[in-house]
């Protein structure tokens, strides 16, 4: 009886989500008479979403900085980013050595049933530098397609709130009391997750499902194998490392709702609140879930990383260039993770993405167009990593902040739920 109310909101999503998907497969496209009913679940919970992010980072900020933590934990949270970004770039790119996705594929025929664009769009570095962390209107911050300016301005208004003093701490407590607010309402939103899940995924498949075509399908047969070794065997490396055999067990009990949400939404964003509440049943401390959870969404996509290793391959391989050791490892690698940041960081990330590649490579921008397909197909798996890939972030922020007596928390968390 304890597993059954324990898990009942879990295998209601399942449950959901599995009619969905076959309700998209059997109907195709006249799945989209749900479509309303699963967009209007979504958009109840963006609405949500900037009142979240600038609550929370503010607040965690603030309680932060009055328990001096933020030197160590910026700290932290970047060498995690960025570590986790290598070594996802690396086992990509060792996989694509072993099966590359055109290997054996007419290539003419590729190219031939791909969409191209008229017009190439130029990419400026400042420009791009001063979209990705600003905006030039403050009401612009509070919408979720601006969500890394809005980070940075609540990072400064944490700091601020701080450095104030006296004068900080009503504004401090109304930060405090606003998030504990904006989780509640989202936690009964939640509740119609498995209905309006449903809806959602059963129009997705219903429209994309047999989109996957040609050498595609190598491609996404390709992210899956990588899919499952990053979400099942790199997780649990860095799950074991900071937290020992116990913190694995606690990783797995709560990891699987914020996966669903993921598979299901294919929104890192709209997982924001089911990763922050699955951290904390894991034993991270508030803040530093509430911080890096957040941060991540906009700066640490492993999936995308992955993805855009398979993209340069896939698009050196068509035009005959070398992607072995020999040839543009180190451009491979080192765009592949521009291509994360830059995904996450800046609205319509994903064509700036495919732009970008073509631009250092040296092609014409109309093939973005040709790069923009995988994105697609390799959307939900990507996003599933990118998603679990904070939680699992944010566990690993806290061992290195808290250092080894954290394990012991990771594991009691567990037993007290």
């Amino acid at each position: 009886m304890n597993i059954i109310r324990n898990y009942a909101f879990t295998i209601c999503l399942i449950i959901g989500i599995l009619i969905g998907g076959i309700c998209g497969i059997v109907f195709r496209e006249g799945a989209v008479v749900v479509k309303p009913i699963g967009d209007l679940f979504l958009n109840l919970m963006f609405v949500l979403i900037v009142p979240l992010v600038f609550l929370s980072v503010s607040s965690a900020i603030y309680n932060m900085k009055q328990m001096n933590m933020i030197g160590k934990v910026v700290v932290n949270i970047i060498f995690v980013f960025i570590g986790s970004a290598v070594v996802a770039a690396l086992v990509a790119y060792l996989l694509t050595l072993f099966y590359n996705p055109l290997e054996g594929v007419d290539k003419a025929a590729i190219m031939a049933n791909l969409p191209q664009h008229a017009e190439g769009v130029s990419l400026s570095s400042g420009g791009l530098f001063v979209s990705t962390f600003t905006v030039p209107d403050f009401l612009q911050l509070f919408t979720k397609s601006n969500l890394l300016p809005l980070i940075l301005f609540s990072v400064f208004l944490g700091l601020a709130t701080a450095y104030a003093g006296e004068h900080g701490k009503v504004v401090a407590s109304l930060l405090n009391s606003g998030m504990v607010v904006i989780l509640r309402m989202m936690r009964i939103i939640m509740y119609a997750a498995p209905i309006g899940l449903g809806c959602y995924f059963a129009d997705t498949v219903g429209r994309v499902g047999g989109q996957i075509l040609n050498g595609y399908l190598n491609a996404f047969m390709l992210f899956l194998v990588l899919t499952f070794i990053c979400y099942v065997g790199i997780n649990s490396l860095y799950i074991w490392l900071a937290g020992g055999k116990k913190g694995l067990s606690t990783f797995w009990r709560h990891i699987i709702t914020p996966s669903l949400t993921a598979i299901a939404t294919s929104s890192s964003a709209a997982c924001i609140p089911v990763n922050i509440e699955a951290a904390r049943r894991m034993g991270v401390p508030a803040n530093i879930a509430e911080t890096v959870i957040p941060l991540g969404t906009n700066m640490h996509k492993d999936g995308s990383v992955m993805g855009g290793v398979i993209k340069i391959v896939f698009l050196l391989t068509i035009f005959g260039q070398d992607t072995g050791f020999s040839g543009n490892v180190f451009f491979i690698i080192g765009v592949a993770l521009l291509v994360g940041a830059v995904m996450g960081a800046i609205p319509s990330g994903g064509m700036t993405g495919e732009l970008l590649i073509c631009s250092v490579f040296g092609f014409s921008p109309q093939l973005a167009g040709t790069l923009m397909v995988i994105s697609t197909i390799i959307d939900v798996p990507a996003t599933l990593l990118n998603s679990t890939g904070n939680v699992v972030s944010s566990v690993l922020v806290a061992r290195l902040t808290k250092g080894k007596n954290w394990r012991g928390t990771l594991a009691v968390s567990d037993e007290n739920q």
